[in-house]
C-alpha cells in the first residue's frame, strides 16, 4: 500500500514537472514567434524622406553633396509624392531639392531620358539655382509608361560630373513578398521543431507514468 502511494506521489511529481517544463517551453516558443512577427511588420522600409542617417533611395549623390528627388502627379494623387515608382502616366512634377547650400553656387544641368533608347524628353541647361530647388514639368502620356533616367550634371571650371537616378512611370512599387515569405517559413519551421521536441521529450514520460 505504501509502495503504491509512493509510486503515485512520484508519478504526480513527474507529471507536474513535465507540465511545468512544457509550459515554460511553450511560452518560449510563443515569445520567439511573437518576435519574428514583430520583426516582419516593423522591418525598416525605404523612407521617402527620413533622418540623415536613414537609407533614402530618393537621394541623388552629386560628388559629396546630395539632391533629393520627388515626383508628384497632381492630376491623379494631388500632394502624394513618389520616387522610383510612379504609378500614373500623365503630367508629372519632378522636384530636385538641394540638401546642402554648396550646390547653389555651381551650375547644374538636368536631363531626363527614356530608356533603354536614351531619348531626351527634358533638358535644362547648366545654371545656378539660388533657391536650392529645380522643377521639371513633364507630361509622360506623350512618351508612355516605362523606364526613365534623371541625369544631374555639375558643370564647374570646364569639367562635368554626371550622376543619375532611375525611375519607372506607370508602375506600383513592388511588395516585398520575399521578406514576408522568409518570416512565414521561419515561424512554421520553428513551430514544427518545437512540437517535435516537446513530443519526443514528454510523450515518453507520460506513457511511463502508467506503469
Amino acid at each position: 500500500m505504501q509502495t503504491q502511494f509512493l509510486a503515485a506521489l512520484s508519478n504526480n511529481s513527474q507529471t507536474k514537472n513535465a507540465n511545468r517544463s512544457i509550459s515554460k517551453i511553450s511560452r518560449l516558443w510563443a515569445l520567439l514567434v511573437t518576435l519574428l512577427f514583430s520583426m516582419l511588420f516593423s522591418a525598416p522600409s525605404y523612407s521617402h524622406r527620413g533622418a540623415l542617417d536613414e537609407i533614402d533611395i530618393c537621394r541623388i549623390r552629386v560628388g559629396t553633396e546630395k539632391i533629393h528627388f520627388t515626383a508628384y502627379t497632381p492630376t491623379f494623387t494631388e500632394s502624394q509624392g513618389y520616387c522610383r515608382f510612379i504609378p500614373n502616366v500623365g503630367l508629372t512634377n519632378l522636384i530636385f531639392d538641394y540638401e546642402g547650400k554648396k550646390l547653389r553656387d555651381v551650375s547644374i544641368e538636368f536631363e531626363v531620358t527614356k530608356e533603354p533608347e536614351g531619348t531626351r524628353i527634358f533638358y535644362q541647361e547648366p545654371q545656378k539655382a539660388k533657391t536650392g530647388s529645380v522643377k521639371a514639368d513633364i507630361d509622360f502620356s506623350k512618351y508612355g509608361a516605362g523606364d526613365y533616367l534623371a541625369h544631374v550634371t555639375i558643370v564647374h571650371d570646364g569639367e562635368k560630373q554626371d550622376t543619375h537616378l532611375p525611375f519607372v512611370i506607370g508602375s506600383e512599387e513592388p511588395t516585398p513578398w520575399g521578406r514576408y515569405l522568409f518570416f512565414i517559413v521561419s515561424v512554421a519551421v520553428l513551430t514544427a521543431i518545437g512540437i517535435a521536441v516537446l513530443t519526443r521529450k514528454y510523450g515518453g514520460n507520460q506513457e511511463n507514468t502508467h506503469f
